[in-house]
């Protein structure tokens, strides 16, 4: 069976399971929601754990296309059912609801089999791996019944919360510039994200056919399956493992849409590792109504962790998660408000005190009630992998490019 005939026989079996099972019904609080998972990396095993951590949460089925990855998952869950394939998890009528947390360039095929399927899907971030699968994902979501989240996990922060409120009394006046920024540091020797191959990560003990999808073919490459993040082929870099938080972030506390250009610069600088993209990075996006947003990253340097300056006419933002005071060591971060005095001269600063939610609990909750709406919807999993595909795309290009031409783009391996 290929990739297309599968797609249409899910999407049959999921229109047919919809017919019978109502899926806009809302579930009592005490309805148990059974699910699976799709791949069972580290990422995906920490999914996994804070979802079962919640009451009424039962997870039946994992699949992986890694043995070892089996292997560990049975230890968070002894007594889920272990596949080697995802679409027999998918064949399954009792799970309710798929965690989706493979390479980020697999996110749309497994986004899109799981709506097919009828299930809710958490999807990690970010969405997709190009512009034409956002665009993709984003027209099945809404044509499909289910609930959706995106582990765009910081769109539940109470900071996020206070930011929207200060900006809506305003407080902070009209917005010209945002400047955001994360930074990572490694030992001399060491760059981020590589990983030792383990001695069963072979042909033997990994489905790589399953793992390629629609790339190009190859002979089995523990290198690319163990570290794909650092290949164009299979991901999207820093932009799309860290940027997208941020770009989310200050995509809904200003209630932005597309970026009408995109600039960014940099390269591999801190350690030549043999990797493709770079971990050094200055991206510039330009929005509607005289706004610039600003990101910077380096692999070199921790000092600055991570944040956000919100600049504004009338005051400013600051959103500071993980910086270290030179002189005490200490970490500092939250958020808070300082008015411009020359606007403001009354204003007085503010810290902020809106509480969080759980990530997860709210993609339950929302299942529960049937409400589409999320705190990390299709919509922002859309808009911040478009502002992140066009800025990867502008530095492989060496060029600004414009939304439009973004759109017409076909992003290269």
């Amino acid at each position: 069976m290929n990739r297309r005939e599968f797609i249409g026989g899910a999407a049959a079996a999921g229109m047919a399971a919809m017919a019978t099972t109502s899926p806009l019904r809302a579930m009592a609080a005490s309805d148990r929601i059974r699910i699976g998972m799709i791949g069972a990396g580290s990422r995906g095993q920490q999914d996994l754990r804070d979802a079962i951590k919640l009451p009424g949460v039962e997870c039946v089925a994992v699949a992986d296309i890694y043995s070892r990855r089996r292997d560990e998952a049975k230890g968070i869950v002894p007594d889920a059912t272990m596949y080697d394939d995802p679409r027999r998890l998918l064949d399954r009528k009792d799970i309710d609801a798929v965690i989706v947390a493979t390479p980020v360039f697999l996110h749309s095929k497994y986004l899109q089999d799981v709506l097919a399927a009828g299930k809710d899907v958490y999807c990690e971030k970010t969405m997709t791996w190009d512009i034409a699968e956002a665009v993709a994902c984003r027209k099945a979501a809404n044509a499909s019944s289910q609930v959706v989240q995106i582990g765009l996990q910081h769109e539940s922060e109470g900071a996020l919360e206070d930011a929207r409120q200060w900006m809506q009394q305003g407080l902070v006046g009209k917005v010209t510039m945002v400047e955001a920024w994360m930074s990572r540091n490694t030992r001399h020797g060491e760059g981020e994200w590589r990983r030792p191959i383990p001695p069963d990560c072979d042909a033997q003990h990994v489905n790589y056919p399953l793992f390629l999808n629609d790339r190009p073919k190859e002979a089995f490459n523990a290198e690319h399956y163990m570290n794909w993040r650092l290949y164009w082929e299979f991901s999207g870099g820093n932009i799309t493992e860290n940027m997208v938080h941020q770009i989310a972030w200050i995509i809904t506390a200003l209630d932005l849409k597309e970026p009408v250009a995109a600039s960014m610069m940099g390269g591999v600088f801190s350690e030549k590792d043999g990797r493709q993209v770079p971990d050094t990075i200055s991206v510039t996006l330009e929005y509607p109504n005289d706004l610039v947003v600003l990101w910077q990253s380096t692999f070199s340097n921790s000092r600055y962790g991570l944040g956000e300056h919100f600049l504004g006419r009338d005051g400013t933002i600051e959103h500071i998660s993980g910086a270290t005071d030179m002189v005490t060591g200490k970490y500092s971060g939250g958020i808070n408000y300082y008015p411009e005095k020359l606007n403001r001269p009354d204003g007085i600063a503010l810290k902020g005190e809106c509480p969080g939610v759980n990530h997860m609990q709210n993609w339950m909750d929302c299942i529960r009630a049937r409400n589409k709406k999320t705190n990390a919807p299709v919509e922002i999993g859309y808009l911040s992998a478009i502002a992140a595909h066009m800025s990867n795309l502008s530095y492989r290009t060496k060029q600004r490019i414009t939304l439009e031409e973004a759109m017409k783009a076909k992003q290269q391996y």
